[in-house]
């Protein structure tokens, strides 16, 4: 047989195996993708590159091996959800780096969790001043939950006891210069409003516009391609690295 015809004939085998092997392990791996789970998902990934490629072998022992690893997994699952000391074993848990505004420098050591790797996840949170942090917890899969400090957590309607008010999901009504003409009819907008909302805003073409949405509340953002700053933040510490 043709080598080519071999391969994708492994491929298609490959494919729908690790369709069909994913569809019955869930959505575990993706919504908790721990450290062990990602290593898994590489091994699982390489058999079945092995699987296609690999011409020099039948491709029945691959497939087993497939097959085998991803019952290991499934097996690994069902036990982390009947017992949970094995869980912790298995995942971990999660840990304080940052209590009562304080970092916790002992445990970040054993973590092996670099004082950077602390300032660009609360960057990612939002946070750019770590006076606002009250606590800091580095869960099993590496994400950082943020807990800020009662004086910089936002006031919300429930807290003024005023209704609330919703949002919805904000429309792009331009992108990259171009409208979207399905999605202004859909927020019930023509051309000429549009148009005008833009020169409000200083731009005389959508073409000078990069993006724009529009919340069903009213609530209208712009960005045009030129930015009107005298001189950007570089946050950039590589000079002092000598």
């Amino acid at each position: 047989m043709n080598d080519t015809l071999v391969v994708f004939v492994r491929s298609v085998i490959a494919f729908f195996s690790l369709l069909i092997f994913t569809r019955a392990l869930g959505k575990q791996q993706v919504s908790h993708l721990t450290f062990f789970d990602y290593i898994l998902g590489i091994t699982i990934g390489s058999i079945a590159a092995t699987l296609t490629t690999d011409l020099t072998s039948r491709a029945w022992p691959h497939w087993v091996g497939l097959l085998s690893w991803t019952l290991f997994v499934f097996i690994l699952q069902w036990v982390t959800i009947k017992s949970h000391k094995l869980s912790k074993y298995i995942d971990g848990e999660p840990a304080i780096v940052i209590m009562n505004g304080q970092i916790m420098e002992d445990t970040m050591k054993k973590l092996r969790y670099r004082a950077e790797d602390l300032t660009n996840q609360l960057r990612d949170k939002g946070v750019f001043d770590m006076n606002e942090v009250a606590f800091a917890i580095l869960e099993t899969n590496g994400k950082l939950s943020v807990l800020k400090k009662s004086a910089y957590q936002p006031v919300t309607p429930k807290d003024l006891n005023l209704p609330p008010s919703s949002k919805g999901v904000a429309v792009e009504l331009i992108y990259d210069g171009r409208v979207i003409k399905s999605n202004l009819q859909q927020v019930n907008k023509d051309m000429q409003w549009l148009e005008n909302q833009i020169r409000l805003y200083g731009f005389q073409s959508t073409k000078e516009v990069f993006l724009a949405t529009y919340q069903l509340n009213g609530s209208f953002y712009i960005d045009g391609y030129r930015d009107n700053l005298s001189q950007a933040t570089d946050i950039s510490d590589y000079n002092d690295l000598e």
